[in-house]
Protein backbone atom coordinates (compact mmCIF):
# COMPACT_ATOMS: atom_id res chain seq x y z
CA UNK A 1 0.00 0.00 0.00
CA UNK A 2 3.06 2.43 1.04
CA UNK A 3 4.14 2.13 -2.59
CA UNK A 4 0.83 3.51 -3.95
CA UNK A 5 -0.44 6.08 -1.42
CA UNK A 6 0.90 8.68 0.06
CA UNK A 7 1.39 9.08 4.10
CA UNK A 8 -1.19 11.46 4.52
CA UNK A 9 -3.74 8.91 2.03
CA UNK A 10 -2.63 5.97 4.92
CA UNK A 11 -3.78 7.93 7.67
CA UNK A 12 -6.91 8.41 6.43
CA UNK A 13 -7.55 4.89 5.79
CA UNK A 14 -6.81 4.00 9.45
CA UNK A 15 -9.50 6.23 10.29
CA UNK A 16 -12.31 4.13 11.67
CA UNK A 17 -15.22 6.10 10.79
CA UNK A 18 -13.88 5.77 6.58
CA UNK A 19 -16.42 5.00 4.19
CA UNK A 20 -16.42 1.94 1.88
CA UNK A 21 -17.14 4.68 -0.70
CA UNK A 22 -13.54 6.95 0.28
CA UNK A 23 -11.34 4.04 0.44
CA UNK A 24 -12.51 3.12 -2.97
CA UNK A 25 -11.95 6.91 -4.04
CA UNK A 26 -8.76 6.52 -2.60
CA UNK A 27 -7.28 3.58 -4.25
CA UNK A 28 -8.63 4.47 -7.66
CA UNK A 29 -6.87 7.76 -7.30
CA UNK A 30 -3.33 6.00 -6.61
CA UNK A 31 -3.85 3.63 -9.30
CA UNK A 32 -4.41 6.39 -12.01
CA UNK A 33 -1.07 7.64 -11.12
CA UNK A 34 0.65 4.06 -11.54
CA UNK A 35 2.47 3.43 -15.08
CA UNK A 36 0.54 1.54 -17.17
CA UNK A 37 -2.76 1.21 -15.00
CA UNK A 38 -5.69 -0.20 -16.23
CA UNK A 39 -7.67 2.67 -16.97
CA UNK A 40 -10.98 0.64 -18.44
CA UNK A 41 -10.81 -1.89 -15.39
CA UNK A 42 -10.82 1.32 -12.79
CA UNK A 43 -14.03 2.70 -14.65
CA UNK A 44 -16.17 -0.43 -15.03
CA UNK A 45 -19.17 -0.17 -13.03
CA UNK A 46 -18.86 -3.54 -11.18
CA UNK A 47 -15.62 -5.54 -9.69
CA UNK A 48 -14.93 -8.67 -11.88
CA UNK A 49 -15.04 -12.06 -9.54
CA UNK A 50 -13.38 -14.71 -11.11
CA UNK A 51 -14.33 -18.20 -9.62
CA UNK A 52 -13.98 -21.93 -10.37
CA UNK A 53 -16.54 -23.95 -10.78
CA UNK A 54 -15.97 -27.89 -9.63
CA UNK A 55 -17.42 -30.47 -10.44
CA UNK A 56 -21.50 -30.57 -9.45
CA UNK A 57 -24.63 -31.31 -11.56
CA UNK A 58 -28.08 -29.57 -12.07
CA UNK A 59 -31.17 -31.24 -11.21
CA UNK A 60 -34.87 -31.64 -12.25
CA UNK A 61 -37.55 -31.94 -9.73
CA UNK A 62 -38.43 -35.80 -10.89
CA UNK A 63 -34.73 -35.96 -10.45
CA UNK A 64 -34.34 -34.67 -7.35
CA UNK A 65 -37.65 -36.55 -5.86
CA UNK A 66 -35.63 -40.24 -7.09
CA UNK A 67 -32.53 -39.62 -6.06
CA UNK A 68 -33.33 -38.10 -2.54
CA UNK A 69 -36.92 -38.91 -1.91
CA UNK A 70 -38.12 -35.45 -1.19
CA UNK A 71 -39.75 -32.16 -3.39
CA UNK A 72 -36.62 -29.63 -3.21
CA UNK A 73 -33.14 -29.51 -2.40
CA UNK A 74 -32.06 -27.92 0.70
CA UNK A 75 -29.38 -25.06 1.23
CA UNK A 76 -25.96 -25.61 2.32
CA UNK A 77 -24.57 -22.04 1.62
CA UNK A 78 -25.44 -19.48 -1.30
CA UNK A 79 -23.41 -18.84 -4.27
CA UNK A 80 -22.12 -15.40 -5.08
CA UNK A 81 -24.97 -14.79 -8.07
CA UNK A 82 -28.00 -13.80 -6.16
CA UNK A 83 -30.69 -16.83 -5.81
CA UNK A 84 -28.10 -19.45 -6.27
CA UNK A 85 -26.67 -21.88 -3.99
CA UNK A 86 -25.02 -25.02 -3.32
CA UNK A 87 -27.09 -27.68 -1.90
CA UNK A 88 -26.48 -29.89 1.06
CA UNK A 89 -27.55 -32.96 -1.64
CA UNK A 90 -24.54 -34.59 -3.17
CA UNK A 91 -24.49 -37.60 -5.68
CA UNK A 92 -22.27 -40.07 -7.00
CA UNK A 93 -21.40 -39.76 -10.72
CA UNK A 94 -20.85 -43.53 -12.92
CA UNK A 95 -19.17 -43.47 -15.94
CA UNK A 96 -19.29 -46.44 -18.68
CA UNK A 97 -15.95 -48.06 -17.07
CA UNK A 98 -17.80 -48.18 -13.66
CA UNK A 99 -15.34 -45.76 -12.15
CA UNK A 100 -17.31 -43.31 -10.28
CA UNK A 101 -17.03 -40.05 -8.39
CA UNK A 102 -18.57 -39.90 -4.94
CA UNK A 103 -19.91 -36.66 -3.49
CA UNK A 104 -20.63 -34.48 -6.40
CA UNK A 105 -22.25 -31.37 -5.35
CA UNK A 106 -25.54 -30.64 -6.65
CA UNK A 107 -26.46 -26.71 -7.30
CA UNK A 108 -29.80 -25.14 -6.85
CA UNK A 109 -32.69 -24.17 -7.80
CA UNK A 110 -33.95 -27.29 -9.60
CA UNK A 111 -33.91 -27.00 -13.52
CA UNK A 112 -36.10 -28.56 -16.32
CA UNK A 113 -33.17 -30.60 -17.64
CA UNK A 114 -30.54 -32.57 -15.06
CA UNK A 115 -27.04 -31.37 -16.46
CA UNK A 116 -23.65 -33.05 -14.88
CA UNK A 117 -20.38 -30.55 -15.71
CA UNK A 118 -17.52 -32.02 -15.15
CA UNK A 119 -13.88 -31.03 -15.56
CA UNK A 120 -11.55 -32.88 -18.52
CA UNK A 121 -9.50 -34.83 -15.99
CA UNK A 122 -13.21 -36.02 -14.15
CA UNK A 123 -13.70 -36.80 -17.88
CA UNK A 124 -11.11 -39.05 -18.62
CA UNK A 125 -11.40 -40.71 -14.89
CA UNK A 126 -14.86 -41.53 -15.54
CA UNK A 127 -14.44 -42.76 -19.59
CA UNK A 128 -16.20 -40.06 -20.69
CA UNK A 129 -15.58 -37.74 -24.01
CA UNK A 130 -16.85 -34.72 -23.02
CA UNK A 131 -18.04 -32.08 -25.17
CA UNK A 132 -17.54 -28.26 -24.58
CA UNK A 133 -20.98 -26.59 -24.15
CA UNK A 134 -22.75 -23.95 -22.88
CA UNK A 135 -24.62 -24.87 -19.84
CA UNK A 136 -27.84 -25.72 -20.89
CA UNK A 137 -26.66 -27.12 -24.40
CA UNK A 138 -26.78 -30.67 -24.00
CA UNK A 139 -28.71 -32.20 -26.73
CA UNK A 140 -26.74 -35.43 -27.92
CA UNK A 141 -23.94 -35.15 -24.95
CA UNK A 142 -22.74 -38.13 -23.44
CA UNK A 143 -25.19 -39.73 -20.40
CA UNK A 144 -23.92 -41.27 -17.04
CA UNK A 145 -25.55 -42.70 -14.15
CA UNK A 146 -26.59 -41.00 -10.96
CA UNK A 147 -26.69 -42.56 -7.33
CA UNK A 148 -28.22 -41.19 -4.10
CA UNK A 149 -29.29 -42.42 -1.37
CA UNK A 150 -32.92 -43.09 -2.22
CA UNK A 151 -32.45 -44.56 -5.72
CA UNK A 152 -30.71 -44.11 -9.22
CA UNK A 153 -31.04 -42.22 -12.21
CA UNK A 154 -29.56 -43.46 -15.92
CA UNK A 155 -28.99 -40.06 -17.58
CA UNK A 156 -29.41 -40.34 -21.81
CA UNK A 157 -27.53 -37.03 -22.06
CA UNK A 158 -26.32 -33.97 -19.90
CA UNK A 159 -22.20 -34.57 -19.32
CA UNK A 160 -20.41 -31.93 -20.43
CA UNK A 161 -17.56 -29.81 -19.91
CA UNK A 162 -18.76 -26.19 -19.16
CA UNK A 163 -17.57 -23.60 -21.84
CA UNK A 164 -15.63 -21.39 -19.66
CA UNK A 165 -18.06 -17.86 -19.78
CA UNK A 166 -18.08 -15.27 -17.84
CA UNK A 167 -21.77 -13.41 -16.83
CA UNK A 168 -22.19 -9.70 -17.66
CA UNK A 169 -25.24 -7.71 -16.53
CA UNK A 170 -26.82 -4.18 -19.06
CA UNK A 171 -24.19 -1.94 -16.93
CA UNK A 172 -21.25 -4.65 -17.59
CA UNK A 173 -22.13 -5.18 -21.58
CA UNK A 174 -22.33 -1.69 -22.46
CA UNK A 175 -18.55 -0.75 -20.54
CA UNK A 176 -17.10 -3.59 -22.22
CA UNK A 177 -18.86 -2.88 -25.58
CA UNK A 178 -19.89 -6.57 -25.82
CA UNK A 179 -23.11 -8.61 -26.52
CA UNK A 180 -24.56 -12.15 -25.64
CA UNK A 181 -22.67 -14.81 -27.22
CA UNK A 182 -19.31 -12.72 -27.68
CA UNK A 183 -15.97 -14.39 -27.30
CA UNK A 184 -13.58 -12.49 -25.25
CA UNK A 185 -10.26 -12.52 -23.58
CA UNK A 186 -9.02 -12.76 -19.57
CA UNK A 187 -5.43 -12.03 -18.86
CA UNK A 188 -4.72 -14.08 -15.25
CA UNK A 189 -1.41 -12.48 -13.74
CA UNK A 190 -0.03 -15.50 -11.42
CA UNK A 191 3.30 -16.23 -9.89
CA UNK A 192 5.34 -18.09 -13.09
CA UNK A 193 2.39 -18.90 -15.07
CA UNK A 194 1.00 -15.07 -16.73
CA UNK A 195 -1.62 -16.38 -19.09
CA UNK A 196 -4.43 -15.29 -21.35
CA UNK A 197 -7.62 -17.66 -21.77
CA UNK A 198 -9.21 -16.89 -24.92
CA UNK A 199 -12.71 -18.13 -26.15
CA UNK A 200 -14.28 -16.60 -23.06
CA UNK A 201 -18.14 -16.51 -23.92
CA UNK A 202 -20.13 -13.77 -22.80
CA UNK A 203 -23.51 -14.64 -20.96
CA UNK A 204 -25.63 -11.97 -20.68
CA UNK A 205 -28.52 -11.34 -18.07
CA UNK A 206 -30.86 -8.54 -16.80
CA UNK A 207 -29.90 -9.66 -12.90
CA UNK A 208 -26.78 -11.30 -12.79
CA UNK A 209 -23.36 -9.86 -11.26
CA UNK A 210 -20.23 -9.89 -13.30
CA UNK A 211 -18.39 -12.94 -13.08
CA UNK A 212 -15.91 -15.26 -14.59
CA UNK A 213 -16.62 -19.40 -14.32
CA UNK A 214 -13.39 -21.34 -15.11
CA UNK A 215 -13.29 -25.25 -14.49
CA UNK A 216 -11.18 -26.57 -11.79
CA UNK A 217 -8.39 -27.61 -14.60
CA UNK A 218 -8.19 -24.26 -15.76
CA UNK A 219 -8.07 -22.40 -12.31
CA UNK A 220 -5.20 -25.15 -11.43
CA UNK A 221 -3.60 -24.31 -14.91
CA UNK A 222 -3.27 -20.87 -14.42
CA UNK A 223 -2.72 -20.82 -10.62
CA UNK A 224 -5.96 -18.85 -9.54
CA UNK A 225 -5.31 -19.03 -5.90
CA UNK A 226 -2.42 -17.00 -5.94
CA UNK A 227 -3.02 -14.70 -9.13
CA UNK A 228 -2.31 -10.94 -8.07
CA UNK A 229 -4.44 -9.30 -11.09
CA UNK A 230 -7.23 -10.42 -14.02
CA UNK A 231 -8.59 -8.39 -16.48
CA UNK A 232 -11.07 -9.01 -19.45
CA UNK A 233 -10.08 -7.63 -22.61
CA UNK A 234 -12.23 -7.53 -25.73
CA UNK A 235 -11.43 -9.83 -28.84
CA UNK A 236 -10.39 -8.53 -31.69
CA UNK A 237 -10.35 -10.01 -35.34
CA UNK A 238 -7.07 -11.69 -36.57
CA UNK A 239 -4.91 -9.24 -38.48
CA UNK A 240 -4.73 -11.51 -41.33
CA UNK A 241 -8.58 -12.13 -41.93
CA UNK A 242 -8.18 -9.22 -43.45
CA UNK A 243 -6.49 -10.20 -46.43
Amino acid sequence: MAALLTSEQIEQLRRSDISREQVEKLVRAALKKQPGGNQAALTAPNPLMVNVSARHCHLSPEHVQVLFGQDDLTVEKNLYQDGYYAANETVMVVGPRKRMLPNVRVLGPCRGDTQVELAFTDGISLGIDLPVRISGDIQGTPGCVLVGPKGVVELKQGVIRAMRHVHMGPADLAHYDVSNGDQMHLRIESPGCTTVLEDLTVRASDNIKLEVHLDTDEGNAVNLQHATHVELLKSKPCACQKH
